[in-house]
């Protein structure tokens, strides 16, 4: 059976560009992402970035926080390189085989680098938006989330701990705002 891989640095690349607009005294504002703050979303990507690291190479473990007060004092460094860091690790094509762990949850190698993509997209634009800046992420990037979101559906246990309720998109909306959408996020949502 052959696995179907894709790229994670596109998605990666712009959540990088995203970062390095990034204020300080935007830590303490609102996302997307319910009561969890500028810092808080900082804090879950130093977190997810460096699971889904792990899971490429099979080496379980590593949890993804939201806890502002946890975000280290050199993110700024540390979370480009660690989106560097997953990009490549997610380059060989052992990565995508067998069964892979991330967050506690194992699956095929595959459907964990979906997660992580949709990770990237969605946080991506979380903390766009969050900091008053365009997302521009690639197509490709928000369809693979896309799908991904979809496979989910609408059972409210499925979603726990992963999507809010699925916001209302029109069908022909950009792929970027369906997927918004999918995973319970207005496309229209602003910062303050």
């Amino acid at each position: 059976m052959e696995t179907t891989t894709f790229d994670l640095a596109p998605a990666a690349a712009e959540l990088r560009r995203v970062l390095a607009g990034v204020r300080d005294e935007q830590l303490g504002d609102p996302t997307p992402c319910g009561d969890t703050p500028v810092a808080g979303l900082l804090d879950h990507l130093v977190g997810l970035t460096a699971a889904f690291t792990r899971a490429a190479a099979k080496a379980p473990g590593g949890t993804a926080s939201a806890d502002p007060a946890a975000l280290p004092d050199d993110w700024r460094t540390r979370l480009p390189a660690q989106l560097d860091a997953l990009v490549e690790a997610w380059r060989p094509p052992d990565a995508w085989e067998s069964v892979a762990e991330a967050g506690g949850v194992e699956m095929p190698a595959s459907g964990i680098a979906v997660v992580a993509l949709d990770e990237l997209v969605v946080h991506g634009w979380d903390l766009a938006v969050a900091t008053g800046q365009e997302y521009r992420g690639d197509e490709e990037s928000a369809r693979r989330s896309l799908g991904f979101a979809a496979s989910v559906g609408d059972d409210p246990e499925a979603r726990a701990g992963l999507y809010g309720p699925a916001v209302p998109v029109p069908d022909d909306a950009p792929v970027l705002h369906r997927l918004l959408g999918a995973t319970g996020r207005d496309p229209a949502w602003r910062a303050r």
